[in-house]
């Protein structure tokens, strides 16, 4: 008898872990957090220059995630400047996606004009300003801090007066600013000079990236800080 309680009170326990998922806390609604992501739908998010998400991009265990063959990115419907960004993601083998921010609708892609913080299994080889965590293109990662395949990871991205960090399982792995020289030289540098419109608004979308992988994103909220 003893050891069926003990066993119920466990299932109980890991259900109530479960049913924590995609929530705020107490105090995370007292410091101005927002869920972007209910775990149950799509809502608060549309398409890139489309007034829906496709049908590809589909809630699944209280995760969103894209049809790999056919999604289009999706962006979030309001707009933020300043903000702290959270969220848990896990990819597929070998698979490749992205978080972008101040995204606007100029030009064909979000990338265009959003930076993007990397979403990789970082065995695939890709060159360290490409690994997991990185301002992609821009800035790498102070080191590799990814859980196994198949395994969520948690990152944060605070950005606050053009001064960006990048967090990976509880590890800063990257600082930026977006107005700074350095970030300018780098821009020019690379095939974001093609796009006049890249890292210059001071607000936009938040932007998940179908990169042609299978990902899956929970626990993605907000906290403005304007």
């Amino acid at each position: 008898m003893k050891a069926l309680l003990l066993g119920l009170a466990l299932a109980a326990g890991a259900l109530g872990a479960a049913a924590q998922e995609n929530t705020l806390t107490a105090a995370e609604k007292a410091a101005g957090w927002k869920l972007l992501f209910d775990g149950r739908t799509t809502d608060g998010w549309r398409g890139f220059k489309a007034p829906a998400p496709d049908p590809g991009w589909a809630v699944k265990d209280g995760t969103l995630g894209p049809d790999p063959k056919s999604s289009k990115d999706i962006i979030t419907k309001e707009t933020f400047g300043d903000f702290e960004l959270a969220f848990d993601w896990k990819i597929a083998p070998k698979g490749n996606s992205g978080v972008m921010f101040r995204v606007v609708e100029e030009g064909d892609q979000t990338i265009f004009s959003g930076p993007e913080y990397q979403v990789l299994d970082n065995s695939r080889g890709e060159p360290p300003l490409e690994r997991a965590g990185a301002l992609y293109g821009l800035y790498a990662p102070s080191r590799d801090v990814t859980k196994p395949v198949g395994e969520f990871n948690r990152s944060r991205i605070v950005l606050r007066g053009g001064k960006g960090e990048h967090w990976l399982n509880g590890v800063k792995v990257v600082e930026y600013d977006l107005n700074s020289p350095e970030f300018k030289a780098k821009v020019a540098a690379t095939k974001f000079k093609a796009w006049p419109q890249f890292a210059r608004s001071p607000t936009g979308h938040i932007a998940l990236q179908n990169h042609g992988d299978a990902v899956a994103y929970r626990n993605i909220k907000i906290r403005p800080l304007n």
